[in-house]
């Protein structure tokens, strides 16, 4: 009774139920109005006409598109309102202008690329020019003097963040779209209390949504107790806005402006396998020492100063040690309050270029026309790619998505393999032994159009072979996917896997 009560009185059942509320006196009200007035009716009727001529003849994607017009088309009179509040991505103008100086503030930060990208030219032009897209869109340039170590599972990550943690001196930032209290968060957040309270400069973010059901109300409250600065990125209310399914999927720590991680590791003990969840947890992380870690000071720096504007010279966040130089390390974001994919971009680029081999690790395989196109080239020209995704899944509906993606990309010769052990949550790429990304960036709507994100781009470096052996390892203990396999489920799960693909867009 005791547990039924703490739902019920939940914040993500209160906002539930405020959200289902609010939808179902729109529908009452639009259904009321369909029925007693035809004029009224029939300007419903108008509208999503004039939408779904409007969603035809627009630059989106595709493949967003299908789904709004199937949804208009079976719904006329909901799926126009509908696309209307939820189909556009509109901000207020205060949000817009807060975006704008906060992104001035980075691009003078950021610096130039001081002729790195053409060294890396005279190496190799096609990464090269992924390089300048990334830096043209995400402003961080390629830099030298950089180490990297790659991390799996969550269990390395977690044992090597706590050591740098220790050694911090000046100040600690964290980012990270889940934190949960328990053994992970426990042992860091002794570490920050400590730290903060010897002077340091102690600062984290979490997503609203992602801790909704992990953290208590209003912890943030908690950490500034403790002396420990705390946002709250994009807090959720339960209001019918487009704005509230941007989240901050990102997972940062930098420490000192000498040591970055980024990867898809967050701060909950089942990613470090403290428990069983789905089985045994996956995961994969980067750790950078050198110049590399100020792209990673920046993108913390910016989402915090959109909140919380405190810091007017940057400059103060940046370390000048000398570190050696291991290959080329480049930080990139992603944000959907523009128009550009630049993840789904930077994976599509390393797809087209691949020679030799494309290995993948990604939790979810839901992607839009020409990302499946492009996998399907690379392995008709004869590109070795190899796809690995969980066996025991998060998510059940996504899951089944997934599996749907299965048969065209198996049939042109692309491997799929489940992660017989459990879930893997790792978002990896890896081809031809020089290319390589390490981030939070799912194969999937959500990451690539939806989300904050953030990856590393890694070109001849020593960790590339670390990631390379560790997929090797893996592929071990996963179960091979055959076209058989795929093709032979009851028609029950088709028809499942052919609606929920025509909206995962929607997702």
């Amino acid at each position: 009774m005791k547990q039924i009560i703490k739902f019920i009185t939940g914040r993500l059942f209160i906002i539930s139920f405020s959200i289902l509320f609010q939808l179902s006196v729109l529908f009452t009200l639009i259904w009321n109005l369909s029925n007693y007035f035809v004029y009224i009716y029939a300007g419903f009727m108008i509208i999503s006409v004039i939408i779904v001529l409007w969603i035809i003849n627009n630059n989106s994607n595709p493949s967003t598109k299908l789904p709004w017009i199937v949804l208009i088309l079976l719904f006329p009179i909901f799926g126009g309102i509908f696309y209307i509040i939820f189909g556009k991505h509109r901000h207020r103008k205060g949000y817009r202008i807060k975006t704008e100086q906060s992104n001035k503030k980075f691009i003078e930060n950021a610096g130039k690329d001081n002729g790195i990208i053409d060294e890396i030219e005279k190496i190799d032009i096609q990464t090269a020019n992924q390089c300048r897209y990334i830096y043209k869109y995400s402003w961080i340039p390629p830099f030298k003097n950089t180490e990297s170590t790659y991390l799996s599972p969550g269990e390395v990550k977690f044992e090597h963040m706590l050591k740098e943690l220790e050694k911090a001196e000046k100040f600690i930032f964290l980012e990270y779209f889940i934190i949960e209290e328990g053994k992970m968060w426990n042992s860091i957040l002794e570490i920050l209390e400590r730290k903060a309270k010897e002077g340091l400069d102690v600062r984290v973010m979490f997503d609203d949504l992602g801790c909704i059901n992990t953290l208590p109300y209003k912890y943030n409250e908690k950490l500034k107790k403790m002396g420990i600065k705390c946002v709250v990125f994009n807090p959720f209310t339960p209001a019918l806005s487009r704005a509230m399914d941007h989240r901050d999927h990102r997972k940062i720590t930098v420490i000192d402006g000498k040591v970055a991680f980024n990867g898809g590791i967050n701060l909950a003990d089942e990613y470090i396998n403290e428990y069983e969840k789905h089985g045994h947890w996956k995961d994969a992380a980067v750790m950078i020492k050198g110049e590399a870690v100020w792209g990673f000071t920046l993108m913390f720096l910016q989402n915090w100063n959109f909140y919380c504007p405190e810091d007017d010279d940057y400059t103060k966040f940046k370390s000048h040690t000398e570190n050696k130089s291991d290959g080329y390390i480049q930080p990139f974001m992603d944000t959907p309050l523009d128009n550009e994919l630049l993840s789904e971009t930077v994976y599509m680029n390393i797809i087209n270029t691949a020679c030799k081999y494309i290995y993948i690790n990604t939790p979810y395989l839901i992607v839009d026309h020409e990302t499946v196109t492009v996998l399907l080239m690379a392995a008709k020209r004869g590109v070795d790619v190899r796809i690995v995704t969980p066996h025991i899944p998060d998510k059940k509906f996504v899951h089944i998505i997934t599996r749907a993606y299965y048969p065209i990309l198996i049939e042109a010769g692309v491997k799929i393999y489940e992660y017989t052990p459990g879930f893997i949550h790792s978002k990896t790429f890896l081809a031809d032994d020089t290319t390589g990304v390490v981030g939070t960036i799912n194969l999937d709507y959500r990451s690539l159009y939806h989300h904050f994100e953030c990856g590393t781009f890694i070109y001849k470096a020593e960790c590339l072979k670390d990631l390379k052996k560790d997929y090797i390892e893996t592929l071990k203990i996963c179960t091979p996917i055959t076209y058989d396999f795929c093709t032979n489920v009851s028609l029950p799960t088709r028809l499942a896997r052919a609606i929920l693909r025509i909206f995962a867009p929607l997702m």
